[in-house]
C-alpha cells in the first residue's frame, strides 16, 4: 500500500506555466527527511522525474507506487518531467497509467507546460496519446472578446481533404461550401516569432477586399490547431498554369497582368499604410473560375509603417523573384513587389522562370550585379511598349520603377492595341468565310443567279 502521509509542495525545477509568481514571504512545505532515502516514495517519484531518473522512476512505479501521485499544487510526476522536457519518463509514466491531461491547482496540464517550455519533443509525444491544448496563444479571457471572424472548428470537416499547395494550404468543408485552410504546425504553439507572423497575417487580411485579391473567410485562434480560412480556387495557382501552358499570348499574359497589378495597386494603397506583398511569384497567385487573377499567400507581407526587425529571407520566400535591394538587406519599399511583377510578366510571355538554369539561391546574386533574364521570344510578342514596360519595372533604382497605378495605365494600353490588331486579322477571314457561303448558296439556287452580284455586294 501507499504511504498516507500528507503531500508536500515539489519545489524543484520548474514550475507550473500558469503558476504565480511565489512572493518570498509565502511558506512553503517541504518534505521531511535527509535527502531521496528518508523521503516519501510518492515524493520521491517527483525528485526522480525531475532529475530524469529513468530507472528510479521505473523501479517505484512497479514497485506499486502510483504514476498519479499529486503534490498540494496537484501537480503530477507527469507535470515536472513535461516542464523538463525529459520525453523518455514522460513516454515511462504514460505506459504505466499516468493520466495525460491531468489540471493542477492553477489549471495547467502537462501538455501546457511543455508548450510554455517550448520542449517540443514531450508536445509532440503528449498529443500523440491524446493530449489537448487548454487554449491556443491567441486565447482571449472573456467570450465578448473573441474576434467577429472566429469560426468554430467543429464545421470543418477534413473528411476528403487534399492538399493544395505543399505544407500550407488543404481543402475542407465549411457549411457545405469547399474552402481552403491554412494550419499552423505543430511548433507553432512553441514558436513566439511563428504565432506573431499568423497574428499579422490575420491583421491584414481582415483589411483586404478586392476582386484580384483572395478572399479571407474566417480563422480559428481560440483553439489549436490554428487555422486561416479563405475561398478555395479549384483551378490552381499561376505557377502551375504557366508548367501546363508554357508560354502565353500576348494577350493573355497582358490581361493576366492587369489581373496582378489592380490587386498589387488595392495593397499598395492600403490606408493608412501600404501593404508590401514582399513574395510575389507565380505560386503565389491563383486562378478563378472566370479565368482571373487573385493575389494570395500574405504570410510574409507587411504594412509599410510596421519596422522589421530581421530582414527577410529565402527561406520565408522565393529567391528568384526577390528584388536586389531585399537581398542587400537594404532599406526598402512598396517597389520590391514592382520588381517582382516584371518578372512574372516576362515569365508568361518567354514560358519559363527567371533565369531557370539557375538554382533559386543563386539568382538573387546575379540581380544584384545588375543582370536581368534575357528576352528571347521574338520581338512582336513585346511590341506597343511591353518590353519598355518591364526594363522599367525592374530597375535598379527603385526610385524609376513605375507604381502599380501607372503600370495598369500602361497595360490597358498595350492590350488596347494587341485585342485591336487582333479584330483586324479575324474581320478579313469572316469577310472571306461570307462571301465563300453566298457563293455556294447563288450557285445551288439557280433561280438567283441574276442578282446574285449585287446582294453579294450589298451584304459585304
Amino acid at each position: 500500500m501507499e504511504p498516507k502521509s500528507n503531500p508536500a509542495r515539489f519545489t524543484l525545477g520548474r514550475q507550473s506555466s500558469m503558476a504565480p509568481e511565489r512572493h518570498s514571504d509565502e511558506p512553503e512545505l517541504h518534505q521531511e527527511g535527509d535527502g531521496l532515502e528518508g523521503m516519501d516514495p510518492r515524493f520521491r517519484l517527483m525528485c526522480l522525474a525531475n532529475e530524469g531518473d529513468l530507472d528510479g522512476v521505473r523501479e517505484l512505479l512497479n514497485s506499486g507506487i502510483s504514476a498519479n501521485y499529486r503534490d498540494i499544487d496537484n501537480r503530477t510526476p507527469l507535470h515536472v518531467a513535461a516542464c523538463q522536457g525529459l520525453t523518455d519518463v514522460v513516454a515511462l509514466l504514460l505506459e504505466k497509467g499516468a493520466v495525460v491531461d491531468p489540471q493542477d491547482r492553477w489549471g495547467s496540464t502537462p501538455l501546457a507546460d511543455a508548450i510554455h517550455y517550448k520542449n517540443n519533443d514531450v508536445v509532440k509525444l503528449l498529443e500523440k496519446h491524446g493530449a489537448k491544448p487548454l487554449m491556443a496563444p491567441m486565447h482571449v479571457n472573456h467570450a465578448r472578446e473573441v474576434p467577429e471572424y472566429e469560426i468554430d472548428p467543429k464545421e470543418l470537416d477534413f473528411t476528403n481533404s487534399v492538399e493544395l499547395t505543399k505544407g500550407t494550404f488543404c481543402s475542407a468543408l465549411w457549411r457545405g461550401t469547399e474552402v481552403a485552410v491554412k494550419k499552423l504546425g505543430d511548433d507553432v504553439l512553441t514558436d513566439e516569432d511563428k504565432v506573431k507572423a499568423f497574428r499579422d497575417e490575420l491583421a491584414l487580411f481582415q483589411k483586404i477586399r478586392h476582386p484580384n485579391v483572395v478572399q479571407f473567410l474566417g480563422a480559428v485562434t481560440q483553439s489549436s490547431p490554428m487555422m486561416i480560412v479563405i475561398e478555395y480556387l479549384p483551378k490552381g495557382d499561376l505557377c502551375a498554369f504557366l508548367k501546363r501552358k508554357g508560354a502565353l499570348r500576348p494577350t493573355t499574359a497582358v490581361r493576366f497582368g492587369l489581373d496582378i497589378a489592380r490587386g498589387m495597386n488595392y495593397l499598395h494603397e492600403n490606408k493608412p499604410s501600404p501593404i508590401i506583398h514582399r513574395d510575389l511569384e507565380p505560386s503565389n497567385i491563383l486562378r478563378d473560375d472566370s479565368g482571373h487573377l487573385k493575389v494570395a499567400d500574405f504570410g510574409v507581407s507587411k504594412l509599410l509603417a510596421v519596422k522589421e526587425e530581421k530582414p527577410l529571407t529565402c527561406k520565408e520566400t522565393s529567391c528568384r523573384y526577390v528584388a536586389p535591394e531585399v537581398f542587400n538587406q537594404e532599406e526598402y519599399g512598396t517597389k520590391v513587389d514592382v520588381f517582382s511583377f516584371a518578372l512574372i510578366l516576362q515569365e508568361m510571355i518567354e514560358g519559363c522562370p527567371p533565369f531557370s538554369a539557375k538554382r533559386d539561391d543563386e539568382v538573387p546574386k546575379v540581380y544584384a550585379a545588375k543582370e536581368r533574364p534575357p528576352f528571347r521570344a521574338p520581338a512582336k510578342r513585346y511590341a506597343h511598349g511591353l518590353r519598355e514596360l518591364i526594363e522599367e519595372c525592374w530597375n535598379e533604382n527603385p526610385i524609376k520603377r513605375p507604381t502599380f497605378r501607372q503600370i495598369i495605365a500602361r497595360l490597358e494600353s498595350i492590350y488596347s492595341k494587341l485585342a485591336h490588331k487582333k479584330r483586324w486579322k479575324v474581320r478579313p477571314l469572316k469577310c472571306f468565310q461570307n462571301l465563300e457561303a453566298m457563293l455556294k448558296r447563288d450557285n445551288s439556287n439557280p433561280s438567283s443567279r441574276g442578282g446574285s452580284s449585287r446582294s453579294t455586294a450589298s451584304s459585304l
